[in-house]
């Protein structure tokens, strides 16, 4: 099984910089042999992509990169959450399970089948989940070797109204969401996104969706280790599903960059 692309991409930053942007969900691309285990027709899959794909965060975190002041690192997923969701817990911690959304997908944003009933999601973890892990975990653990600390900015965005698949899709839904772990969000790092976001419009708090991606070998255990989820609503910024990003982009991105700078610090 392979594929056209590379399966994701760190971009270097600053040496002295502990900020790793994470753009997991900004890619639409499918390798032929992933392709061929979907039962969706060419036209309900890209219809499929429209609304699970989390369009022009890449560009947005790489605007925010280049006028930062000390220049992130960057960890961008080239190819579709349809492949694997590198965010999912890949056993049953993960509560998306309940609708077919665990590491590797079977049901749609619809709640309609995407894959066989009987697929066996063993050789998609292999070939993509484990080394996406493993290098983001080797990410991490240079920034901690090099400055002593990492930051990990997950960078999402979300649709205006709910989707089936979604569990607590009936709580609010401001402009930006901003996800958080009890034991790797500290306060500062919550406070600056919401002094950076503050010009987009209202900041709420895990919801509509909550947590943030640490690499399971720092998860609940290294304190160096800080992390938060942006997410942004897709209105503020693109027509939705899938259409062309607006100029509400520019203004993320200058928010972003005042996070990555705060964080930085």
């Amino acid at each position: 099984m392979t594929s056209a692309v590379p399966s994701f991409e760190l971009l270097p930053g600053a040496a002295q910089s502990p900020v790793i942007l994470h753009v997991p969900h900004s890619a639409r691309e499918i390798p032929p042999g992933v392709r061929a285990g979907i039962v969706l027709d060419d036209s309900a899959l890209e219809r499929e992509l429209d609304h699970i794909v989390d369009a022009h965060t890449a560009r947005l975190a790489q605007e925010a990169a280049a006028a930062a002041e000390v220049t992130p690192w960057r960890f961008v997923n080239r190819l579709s959450r349809l492949v694997v969701d590198p965010e999912r817990f890949p056993d049953e911690r993960e509560e998306m399970l309940a609708v077919g959304m665990g590491a590797v997908y079977t049901r749609t944003t619809h709640r309609e089948a995407l894959r066989p009933d009987d697929f066996d999601p063993a050789p998609l973890i292999s070939r993509y989940f484990e080394p996406y892990a493993r290098a983001m975990t080797d990410a991490v653990a240079q920034r901690l070797t090099a400055t002593g600390r990492a930051v990990i900015i997950d960078v999402h965005s979300y649709p205006t109204a709910p989707l089936p698949y979604e569990l607590h899709g009936a709580g609010p839904r401001p402009p930006v969401c901003l996800g958080t772990d009890s034991f790797h969000t500290p306060p500062e790092l919550l406070a600056a996104a919401r002094e950076a976001f503050a010009p987009c419009g209202e900041t709420g708090l895990d919801s509509p969706f909550s947590g943030t991606y640490v690499p399971l070998e720092f998860y609940g255990r290294d304190p160096r280790v800080s992390a938060l989820m942006i997410e942004l609503r897709r209105d503020t910024y693109m027509a939705e599903p899938g259409g062309p990003a607006g100029p509400g982009l520019t203004r993320l991105a200058r928010a972003l960059t005042a996070l990555v700078d705060a964080a930085a610090r």
